[in-house]
């Protein structure tokens, strides 16, 4: 078929400099977004619109709101206050009086606001001391804001210091003027792949997205559902999986070693078990088994909700690595559950002579030095640890396979630094990615769309379901009560304490400070404490003592969240589970249950509820299947959160958003598919249009 990727693309080659008004300063702080030339902020999407188009009366407001007004200054006057001086300006439009509230002003401004002057201003409405004000808005003397009076939303784009949303307005509007004066952007999806969708033009999604007119149908517009916006989602759809197509692609013509999952190694280990595997992670070890007799890297993920056994399906495969005379590395998030996995590891691979050693950041000197020289000389087959695993100091002497538990809570940056650290023996290691946070099908048709996935979807018998409560917090009492019942039945349980605020040193004031309340109104019992802010030496401590049944009810932050293993626990408190997601409130309470005796959870909540922590609550006493509620919170609170990626750089479309287009994430990949079959020029311009990073992500070598 034709290739339609045969016009230069012009503004993909001409810079922003040559735009007015933007001269090296300016062209150095666009730089900074990622905008380098014209079509750059063509595709720099606006990621909330304000409405301006509506003047309200100031006996409107209401807080929370952003609104448009308009009145007369009555006073203006400088408020002193213990910290610094406040600039106070109240107006009055007829109806009723808002107040002005400059935390940061200068002299002369004081001067421009003349009593009777008319003050126009847009911003958010906020419940001040003094009643309804506005802070710092954006504002004019005397005429009308720009856009305010023109029928449309206004734009609001990503931004960075030194370049603000007025500036951003005009070089887009700059940018749309050369396009309809004819300066080509080419379509990078034949029509004859869209015909059948009813989208918009290119041009015109554009257009309408940067500047929606007064005809444009707002209230789709301010949900993201309008044909404009789902235009230019599919197309960042299909260069996502573009993306991740070549990324596979270049990983799978790398040299792997091959290697055997039937091994003598294998058997003994199973023979020394127990308990025999379940028939799902038998099914699982069937897939890796397949990806690692190719002399191509595995790149598998393996989902399996708590306690499914998949640190043991991660031990049997790197048996098969050490077992052919390569070295296996196993990587965690945090110590407690690297520590838990090394500990897994001694015991079982022990009894068959392979040495284990742990890198961890807090490892002393000494124990490094060691741990370092046996990794570099080859003695150490299996090296468990945190994100120490990567630095510069450690050299594998024959790295041939990667297994790196909850990847997501690592940046896309370490993943693909610890598989280079194989390539000092001229392969690449295969890797395995295990998760026990579920991930939703539309997350892993995009965020992994680059892996093959199993799924261990049994637990081993003898589980018993965890039967969740959910009790507001003026009963705390009696929930103590039921926590020493339990202690009295010769069992264990977790208190967990959580905060808005993501600080370590926060986290451990409010834990110690529950902990010092219990222990007074609960003094027969064992309490202990463990938080991020311990050495790793305290919390492996606390932890030990725990598990040896020496200490009744652990106080904890959600440190414990992954990889604590104490079956006589069987009562779980989370205090605050509002402000958790349910991934991490389904993760948490995974840490009962793993034993004979029947389980409880207990969301102890603050009152009053938001709706939608409600209906997180209300689905967390109803489903105890994980992928369930990972759908929900997709549905609820969006990728990131769902991932905690937010600062990983997993998740982070320009203008698609996986749970409300997860309609189009097939037509995505089916497009995807004849592109690279049929228009394959197509697809590193697709890829570099929207997602110009992720070329990095791919390189091998």
């Amino acid at each position: 078929m034709q290739d339609e990727a045969t016009t230069a693309l012009t503004l993909d080659k001409q810079p922003c400099r040559l735009l007015p008004g933007v001269g090296p300063k300016l062209a150095d702080t666009l730089a900074k977004c990622q905008l380098h030339v014209i079509q750059d902020l063509l595709f720099h999407l606006p990621f909330r619109y304000q409405d301006r188009t509506k003047l309200y009366a100031l006996r409107q407001l209401r807080p929370g709101m952003e609104a448009l007004i308009q009145g007369q200054i009555i006073s203006t006057h400088i408020m002193p206050t213990r910290a610094k001086p406040q600039l106070l300006c109240q107006i009055h439009d007829g109806t009723a009086s808002v107040y002005i509230r400059f935390f940061h002003f200068y002299p002369a401004q004081k001067q421009q606001l003349q009593i009777g002057a008319t003050f126009y201003a847009f911003g958010e409405v906020k419940w001040g001391s003094m009643g309804l004000e506005f802070v710092h808005p954006e504002y004019r003397i005397g005429a009308p804001l720009p856009a305010s009076a023109d029928g449309c939303l206004t734009p609001v784009y990503p931004s960075t210091e030194g370049l603000s949303q007025l500036q951003l307005r005009k070089l887009t509007g700059h940018a749309l003027d050369l396009l309809h004066q004819g300066q080509v952007l080419t379509e990078l999806i034949p029509s004859a792949l869209l015909k059948t969708q009813g989208f918009p033009s290119l041009a015109e999604a554009l257009q309408t997205v940067h500047r929606p007119t007064p005809k444009t149908d707002i209230a789709s517009l301010l949900a993201g559902t309008h044909p404009a916006q789902q235009r230019l989602a599919l197309e960042e759809l299909i260069s996502e999986q573009l993306s991740l197509q070549v990324f596979r692609a270049q990983t799978r013509e790398a040299l792997a070693p091959a290697f055997a999952m039937q091994t003598n190694l294998h058997q003994a280990l199973l023979n020394n078990l127990p308990f025999s595997l379940t028939s799902a992670q038998m099914r699982v070890l069937d897939d890796i088994a397949y990806d690692l007799q190719l002399a191509k890297p595995m790149l598998r993920l393996v989902q399996g909700d708590v306690g499914s056994g998949k640190t043991l399906v991660a031990i049997l495969t790197l048996l098969a690595a050490i077992a052919a005379g390569w070295q296996g590395a196993l990587m965690a998030p945090t110590e407690i559950l690297a520590e838990q996995h090394y500990q897994a590891a001694i015991r079982l691979l022990t009894p068959l002579n392979i040495k284990v050693v742990c890198l961890f950041g807090s490892l002393g000197s000494k124990a490094r030095r060691e741990a370092l020289a046996a990794i570099a000389d080859g003695s150490a087959a299996l090296i468990v640890g945190t994100h120490a695993l990567f630095q510069t100091e450690v050299n594998y002497a024959k790295l041939g396979l990667v297994v790196i538990d909850e990847q997501h809570r690592f940046g896309v940056h370490q993943r693909l630094a610890l598989r280079q650290k194989g390539l000092g023996a001229g392969v690449h290691p295969h890797q395995l990615i295990m998760t026990a946070t579920p991930i939703p099908r539309t997350l892993a048709m995009t965020a992994f769309a680059d892996l093959d996935h199993s799924i261990i979807d049994e637990l081993p018998p003898g589980r018993t379901p965890i039967v969740t409560a959910v009790v507001p917090n003026h009963r705390r009492d009696d929930v103590l009560a039921r926590v020493a019942a339990v202690v009295a039945e010769g069992r264990q349980a977790y208190w967990v304490c959580t905060l808005i605020e993501e600080s370590d040193a926060l986290f451990a004031q409010a834990a110690e400070a529950v902990l010092i309340d219990l222990q007074r109104k609960a003094p027969d019992l064992r309490f202990a404490l463990v938080h991020g802010r311990q050495s790793a030496n305290e919390k492996a401590e606390v932890m030990g003592a725990f598990k040896q049944a020496q200490i009744d009810v652990l106080v904890a932050t959600t440190v414990i969240e992954v990889g604590v293993d104490v079956p006589n626990a069987s009562l779980m408190v989370i205090e605050n589970p509002e402000r958790l997601g349910l991934a991490q409130l389904h993760q948490l309470r995974g840490r009962v249950g793993r034993g004979a005796h029947a389980s409880h959870c207990v969301l102890l909540y603050q009152a009053p509820l938001s709706q939608e922590a409600e209906e997180r609550l209300a689905l967390m006493r109803q489903h105890h299947d994980g992928f369930a509620l990972a759908e929900a919170d997709l549905r609820l609170r969006g990728p990131g959160e769902v991932l905690g990626t937010k600062q990983t750089g997993l998740v982070d479309y320009k203008i698609a958003d996986l749970s409300r287009d997860a309609a189009l994430i097939p037509l995505a990949q089916t497009i995807a598919e004849e592109l690279s079959t049929y228009y394959p020029s197509n697809v590193p311009l697709l890829i570099q249009r929207w997602r110009q990073h992720k070329l990095q992500y791919g390189q091998v070598g």
